[in-house]
């Protein structure tokens, strides 16, 4: 049977990382808030550890390990954030960590996977190639696998950037992170349920890869697309231990362009001096996108991360 975590392994997530992570601040901006007609404020988990919220699933699950399951060390496959997460993890904890990369991940995080000390194992560009080369690093190593997102303790670990956001700001009507594989928005989820739920929670994700939203409307489970977008940190899909979270938690899940994408990023840059990434953007599309929903709410988004290349042009 499948574990799922709850709200009570969000708050032990939480004093788990509290020495390893940061507790990120939050911004807001008048003019973000004039275009959008919402009061927005902005979780910056682009100036966390490895530059993304993901040094918190990873370093949750890598310090949940028993001594004799760290002992052989962990894996993971990923086409950047959670690759640079779970190296920096596994360092802290002095344990080898191998990584499993797309041959189309971002150079700058590559580099920085590579900076952290862990292994990196080349697999093709899609999903699919890097899990078959995952289970053969695996048998070679005999190392723990830690899931990008459909990881119990990962998804507790992406729930605290919620619980502060929360904390920091009571009487949120929204929050809303982007979603790929969906660890941050189950983690976040678990953390509204539990200490706000008069909280709805959203996710948004971009039109191209739309599977996430599809398989909330339908109950099912779709496969990515992998079809092209900016987004390239969101070219992945839901699992069997978040989906059951979202469906139950999470209000809806709604989809933006490629080019609303990019003037989200571009706006986010150019106002508020914060450098995000494409995926960080995504949610912020959707102020814009889909004002009907958000007009007239006080609407938190996580910016999930900060890892963007300035080798490849956008605008």
């Amino acid at each position: 049977m499948v574990r799922i975590p709850v709200f009570a392994d969000v708050l032990e997530a939480a004093e788990r990382i509290q020495n390893h992570v940061h507790r990120t601040p939050g911004f807001t901006s008048l003019t973000l808030n004039a275009l959008t007609g919402a009061e927005v404020f902005l979780k910056a988990e682009n100036l966390q550890k490895v530059g993304a919220f993901k040094a918190r699933g990873a370093c949750n699950a890598v310090f949940a390990l028993t001594e004799t399951e760290a002992a052989h060390g962990v894996a993971t496959h990923s086409s950047g954030n959670h690759a640079q997460a779970v190296a920096y993890a596994a360092g802290l904890r002095g344990i080898p960590a191998t990584v499993v990369m797309p041959e189309d991940a971002p150079s700058v995080k590559v580099a920085a996977v590579r900076g952290y000390g862990a292994r990196i194992v080349w697999a093709g560009t899609q999903a699919q190639d890097r899990e078959r080369r995952l289970e053969a690093a695996l048998e070679e190593t005999g190392a723990i696998f830690i899931h990008p997102s459909n990881n119990f303790h990962v998804i507790a670990g992406q729930g605290t950037a919620a619980l502060e956001l929360l904390e920091d700001v009571p009487g949120l009507d929204i929050v809303m992170t982007p979603v790929g594989g969906g660890g941050l928005l189950a983690g976040t989820a678990l953390a509204a349920a539990g200490c706000s739920p008069q909280t709805r929670v959203m996710g948004a994700e971009p039109e191209t890869v739309d599977d996430a939203a599809r398989s909330f409307r339908d109950g099912v489970i779709y496969p990515p697309t992998n079809a092209p977008t900016v987004a390239d940190g969101l070219r992945t899909f839901l699992g069997d231990v978040n989906f059951p979270i979202i469906r139950q938690h999470v209000s809806d899940i709604v989809t933006v362009s490629e080019a609303g994408i990019i003037a989200a990023m571009r706006l986010i840059w150019e106002r508020m001096k914060l450098i995000i990434e494409p995926s960080s953007a995504v949610p912020v599309a959707a102020l814009f996108e889909h004002p009907d929903i958000f007009q007239g709410q006080r609407v938190g988004i996580i910016l999930s991360g900060g890892n963007a290349s300035l080798d490849t042009r956008l605008w």
